[in-house]
């Protein structure tokens, strides 16, 4: 199969970021346990999925143990960054929780050179600095108001790093693995994971406003299918690194919906700080689109 074109892989991944974007903002308005909606997140994407992974469901015999094993933990990182992702908003704001999470290319870059020697160049490094630049601006308030949005910041993240695992993971298994039978392990997995964990936690699985659960679904819907899955898609042809850069649209767009629907103010630093990070991601793939076609080089993987 050909490899698409560049336009539409990053076409993909700004999709995917926007689509992502809305997550903070349905979590806000749910007022259930951080543990349930990302349950009931990953939980409905894989019912909606189900139809249409009927079709798909002979690959699964293909598998070998070691991506099935894999696919699983991808899985588990995935439920644990929601978790830890979700929590921080209880301590913290919205862009600044959204905005550390968003802070992957620290790990991709690392995860990549360490486990698919992908070289990194100046420019590349220089553009990421600037894009991570942008972020500490956008977040620098809540660095300074108190213990709490710090403690908020620092679940936030640790949430980064698992979901930098799980990217790298998926850079590695779509390779072998279609984009249909990959995420419906992952979010399988993830929402098995999500679950022991509610029901350790003693929190009610029914107990919830009408609200609650239409959050529920659009979670599954937007940033979820089509948020995580059209980036999972690209992730075949672009590396971690390209998908953990382009994500730093995220913080952009969610605090834009922050400052429409909750009133929280966007100072002076914040927009500075989203001029950094477009620059910063447009010189990134500025730079990779003079390097030539997308590729990923086969390796050992994670």
């Amino acid at each position: 199969m050909q490899p698409p074109s560049q336009i539409k892989a990053y076409a993909a991944l700004l999709i995917g970021a926007l689509a992502v974007s809305t997550s903070a903002i349905f979590v806000k308005w749910s007022q259930a346990p951080s543990a349930v909606i990302a349950f009931y997140r990953l939980f409905f994407a894989v019912v909606i999925m189900t139809p249409f992974f009927l079709g798909h469901i002979h690959e699964l015999k293909h598998i070998s143990r070691r991506d099935w094993l894999f696919s699983v933990c991808s899985g588990v990182l995935l439920a644990f960054h929601f978790i830890l992702w979700f929590e921080s908003l209880d301590y913290t704001s919205v862009a600044s929780s959204v905005v550390l999470v968003t802070l992957q290319p620290l790990f991709a870059f690392a995860g990549g050179a360490l486990f698919f020697r992908e070289r990194l160049t100046i420019g590349a490094i220089g553009s990421a600095l600037l894009a991570i630049a942008g972020s500490v601006l956008i977040s620098w308030g809540d660095f300074r108001v108190s213990g709490e949005a710090l403690y908020g910041d620092m679940l936030a993240l640790l949430a980064c790093a698992m979901v930098t695992a799980y990217w790298l993971f998926g850079q590695e298994l779509r390779q072998r693995l279609s984009l249909m039978t990959y995420t419906y392990i992952v979010y399988g997995s993830s929402a098995a994971t999500l679950y022991v964990y509610t029901v350790l936690s003693r929190f009610s699985l029914t107990a919830y406003q009408s609200t609650d659960w239409l959050c529920f679904l659009a979670l599954a819907m937007i940033p979820t299918l089509f948020g995580h899955s059209v980036m999972n898609w690209a992730v075949k042809w672009v590396s971690a690194s390209t998908v953990s850069m382009v994500i730093l649209f995220e913080p952009i767009g969610a605090s834009a919906l922050a400052y429409w629907l909750f009133d929280e103010p966007i100072r002076l630093f914040q927009w500075v700080g989203g001029i950094f990070i477009l620059t910063g991601i447009g010189l990134y793939l500025w730079e990779k689109n003079e390097k030539g076609p997308l590729a990923i080089q086969e390796s050992s993987g994670p």
